[in-house]
């Protein structure tokens, strides 16, 4: 939840801390989502939540965000973004997979 809302944060402040994150946002998107899709599979008990659920609530929470962005002066709402998120969710659930894969082994 504090990672949660760290990100909500860094996403709609006006200014968000200078030093916070990659100098390229689209990795810094990739990084946030790609966090919250990792600690969210470990959160959530069953498959269902964790492949489905969970994929469709962190893309809908990107969406969220770009559409906020688009209302505070300074910050932009962008598709490239969005596709961002998405691939660092895609890289935080396959992540959490493989560590689940190797802890059963």
């Amino acid at each position: 939840m504090l990672l949660l809302i760290a990100i909500s944060y860094l996403a709609l402040t006006p200014a968000p801390p200078k030093g916070v994150g990659s100098s390229w946002d689209k990795l810094n998107h990739a990084m946030a989502f790609a966090s919250l899709a990792f600690c969210g599979h470990w959160s959530l008990s069953s498959g269902r939540q964790r492949w489905l659920a969970l994929p469709l609530a962190l893309l809908a929470y990107g969406g969220a965000i770009e559409l906020l962005q688009l209302q505070i002066p300074g910050r932009d709402g962008e598709w490239v973004d969005l596709l961002a998120d998405a691939v660092g969710a895609t890289l935080g659930l396959c992540a959490a997979g493989a560590l689940g894969t190797l802890k059963r082994d």
